[in-house]
């Protein structure tokens, strides 16, 4: 799993405040026809009943398509499933707690709106983090936007830890968060609104290895 994670460049979420619960399995499936190979199932403010029932269902898909299946914000439902990460944030507890729940065989991320919210994730031991959001986001509403200036030197002092840009990244942005410095990016309501969401990923993954 870490070195699929090592290889990912763009992160894929099943956001379900932008995914109907119909589209869950069709979603997952386009992102990794697309090249993705990390997907979060994301849903806020939903029935964990439900949660859980598309988490199966995605975790199936990721593993047979050899994808990384993300789950976000429930540790001890990432465990009972057998997830192969879950996503917490800064509102999630230590990252030393939330591996005594998961074990080590899952992979953690953290989400970062810092560079020392980034160190301190690094120092915990997660195993890629999130860093934004870099723009104003619908999906985060009310969250205070970063910026860009901070992503070439955040990545420098984590070294080889997977950072993750994110927030507002889309196909007009995409070009500055790559002249700043990133490597990898989450892209997720711009994404998942395309017809063709497969296609999109592709051309956004060429862009960000050419970047690189």
């Amino acid at each position: 799993m870490k070195q699929i994670l090592a290889n990912c460049r763009l992160y894929g979420i099943v956001d379900m405040g932008y995914t109907k619960p119909e589209q869950v399995a069709a979603r997952t499936h386009a992102l990794i026809d697309g090249g993705v190979h990390i997907i979060q199932l994301r849903a806020k403010g939903v029935a964990p009943a439900l949660v859980k029932q598309w988490a199966i269902a995605m975790q199936a898909i990721c593993r047979e398509r050899r994808a990384i299946f993300v789950l976000n914000d429930y540790p001890e439902m990432a465990a009972e499933i057998g997830a192969d990460a879950v996503h917490v944030g800064q509102d999630g507890g230590s990252l030393a707690d939330v591996r005594k729940i998961v074990g080590d065989g899952v992979l953690i991320g953290r989400s970062t709106h810092s560079p020392e919210q980034a160190l301190s994730a690094r120092q915990e031991g997660a195993d890629y983090i999130g860093f934004g959001p870099l723009f104003p986001t619908g999906t985060k509403p009310g969250r205070r936007a970063i910026g860009l200036q901070d992503i070439a030197t955040t990545q420098k002092a984590i070294e080889d830890l997977p950072m993750f840009c994110i927030g507002g990244i889309n196909g007009e942005t995409l070009p500055d968060v790559l002249n700043a410095g990133a490597r990898r990016v989450v892209i997720v309501s711009w994404l998942l609104k395309q017809a063709d969401i497969a296609q999109t990923a592709k051309n956004v993954i060429r862009q960000i290895e050419q970047a690189s």
